[in-house]
This record gives structure tokens, C-alpha cells and sequence, in this order.
């Protein structure tokens, strides 16, 4: 079987690479396309998973973000229409959604956010499949485009799947230049370009108190050039921004506290066991008020509120899980 695996922002090939490795794994060949966008390359790279890539963000505009769209859609039409596929997967990508509509090429999407707006209701109602996390309720998902009949619902969190087989790397906090034994913070900017972004002055008094605390190093990712040359600009010594894609996952780990305005780094480090607050401004999801109401995720409210101090050694992954069930329901559906 021919598969086809789309990536279109950074999180989607630490996602998929254990689906990847299944289907190859069992026999199959998989093709992977990304979009030009934050670190979604560098992540590809890292992981050591070939990929083709097609087009980029189009920005925070709407004229942008549909230019963008109908470019990359057309062009990956384009490239698609001659490659036999069986299968398409991808986690939210409305370029997928698009083109596999219109080869027939059974499409299978992860999620597990359900307040995207437009993008998810693309992406839910051109798939055959849409795998999501139990906690969110059936009647959201339908809300949001993906009918009953076609989804799949799993426990816990897709975090638990793909860090399932995770080994935290000892020598990544050195390898930053990070000395002695600091409070190590892990922050994560809002997704500024993203239809479900709201403004964010939370994050900035973050960054601000960071960059003024003693005995701490925090370790900017940013999702954008922009974000990183903000940063840059305010030449603080305890502020490292990464010019390149690293190993989150063994950051986190090694890490005594994340900081994220988003929602797959958040659920990272509860998956890991580092203690985590979320300075997320959008609409909760039920996923992340899951974790809030079991107290795993702390809604932080004021910056001057973040508590900083060191914690016990990683533990690893608290919860893994096989994502073998993930990868037959998505086999499934072009057999």
C-alpha cells in the first residue's frame, strides 16, 4: 500500500512518526510531504524522516492564509494526481483535506482540538477517518465536521502514543550551553499566525519576568522568525532562543517547569511528568480541561505567579501506550 503523510506545522511529525514507522514497519511505503512552516522541516530533519516539500504559510491574514492555501492545494493536486496513492493521513491538514477529496483518496485525520474553526470542519468532513482523544465529547466532534460514523476515539493523550518509546536525552541541556544547575524554564510562544489565536499580553509579562529572574535559564521555542527576532532583540543572558529545531521532548523532560501558550507542548510535559502551566488564550479544549480539573495542567493567571524552583529527576513517559490500534483503524479504511 502507498500512503501519503502530509506535515503542515511542527508538532505533526513527532504526531505521526510512530504511524510512520508502523505502516513501514508492516511493508508499506510511505511518502511525506511538508509545508514550509516554523519548524516542521527542522523537526523532519531531526527525527531523520525524508520529505518533499510544497509551499508555506500564508501568515495571520485571511487573504494570506487562503492565497497560501490554493497554492500549496493546487500544486500538491498537482504532484498527488500522479502518485497512486492508497491512503492519506495527516493531523488537521486542510491542503490534504482538499486534494484527497478530489483524487478519492481515503483521508485519515488526528486531532484533538476541536475549536479551530473553519479548519477543522474542512479537514473533519473530507476524511473517512478522524481519530481523536475520548475526552472530547462525541457531540463536539460533530460540531466541529466529523461525523459519528467516522471517528475513532482513543484514551488518553496523543502525547501518550508517540512518546510511548521516548528515551530523553542526557547530553541536550549542555549541548544548549546551559551551566551549573540553574531552574531550567521551557516557554513556547502563542500560535500567532493560527485562525484560533487571541491576543496574548500574558506572554509577554512571561517573558519579561524570565528574562529578569536569577539562577533561572528558560529556553525559548518560537514558532516563528518573527517571534525569534522579538526575542533576540531583548539580549537578555537568561533568555536562549534556539536558531534551529532540537529535541523538545528531552528539554521538557530534563526541565523543571514549561511554560506554553499552546497545547501539544503543554500535554508534553504532562506526559513526562514536568510540571506545566498553560498561558493559553483561545477557547479551552476538553482535553486540556481534563488535565486542568485533574490538576496535571495549571492555568497560570499572573506572571509574577510562576513558581520557580528545581524539581526530582525525569521519569520518562507516565502513561505509554501502543499506537498499534491507531495505526489499524487508519489501515482500515482503505482496505
Amino acid at each position: 500500500m502507498r500512503i501519503w503523510v502530509d506535515c503542515t506545522a511542527a508538532a505533526h511529525p513527532l504526531v505521526l512518526r510512530p504511524l510512520i514507522e508502523r505502516f513501514t514497519a508492516d511493508g508499506h511505503e510511505v511518502v511525506v510531504t511538508a509545508r514550509s512552516y516554523g519548524q516542521t522541516e527542522g523537526i523532519l530533519d531531526l527525527l531523520g524522516i525524508p520529505y518533499q516539500s510544497f509551499g508555506e504559510h500564508g501568515g495571520a491574514g485571511k487573504v494570506g492564509k487562503v492565497t497560501a492555501l490554493a497554492g500549496r492545494s493546487a500544486a500538491l493536486y498537482r504532484w498527488t494526481r500522479k502518485q497512486e496513492f492508497d491512503l492519506a493521513l495527516a493531523h488537521g491538514s486542510v491542503d490534504a483535506s482538499l486534494v484527497s477529496r478530489a483524487l478519492g483518496i481515503p483521508l485519515a485525520q488526528m486531532n484533538d482540538y476541536e475549536f479551530a474553526g473553519r479548519q477543522r470542519k474542512i479537514a473533519f468532513r473530507a476524511a473517512a477517518l478522524v481519530l481523536a482523544p475520548e475526552a472530547i465529547p462525541v457531540p463536539a466532534m460533530e460540531a466541529a465536521g466529523a461525523r459519528p460514523d467516522r471517528l475513532f476515539r482513543y484514551a488518553g493523550l496523543k502525547e501518550d502514543y508517540y512518546l510511548a518509546d521516548f528515551e530523553p536525552d542526557p547530553e541536550l541541556i549542555p549541548s544548549l550551553g546551559i551551566e551549573g544547575d540553574p531552574v531550567v524554564v521551557v516557554v513556547r510562544p502563542p500560535p500567532e499566525t493560527s485562525e484560533y489565536h487571541a491576543d496574548n499580553p500574558l506572554y509577554e509579562a512571561v517573558i519579561q519576568r524570565l528574562a529578569g529572574a536569577t539562577g533561572t535559564v528558560s529556553v525559548v521555542i518560537p514558532r516563528t522568525d518573527a517571534q525569534r527576532e522579538r526575542l533576540n532583540a531583548l539580549a537578555a543572558p537568561s533568555l536562549i532562543v534556539p536558531d534551529q529545531a532540537i529535541d523538545a521532548q528531552s528539554l521538557i523532560a530534563y526541565a523543571d517547569l514549561v511554560v506554553s501558550a499552546g497545547g501539544t507542548m503543554n500535554r508534553e510535559a504532562v506526559a513526562l511528568g514536568t510540571p506545566v502551566y498553560t498561558i493559553f488564550a483561545g477557547r479551552m479544549g476538553a482535553v486540556d480541561e481534563e488535565l486542568i480539573s485533574e490538576g496535571r495542567l495549571e492555568v497560570l493567571r499572573d506572571a509574577s505567579e510562576i513558581d520557580l524552583r528545581k524539581r526530582e529527576a525525569p521519569v520518562g513517559p507516565l502513561s505509554p501506550r501502543d499506537p498499534g490500534p491507531l495505526a489499524e483503524a487508519i489501515l482500515r479504511i482503505a482496505r
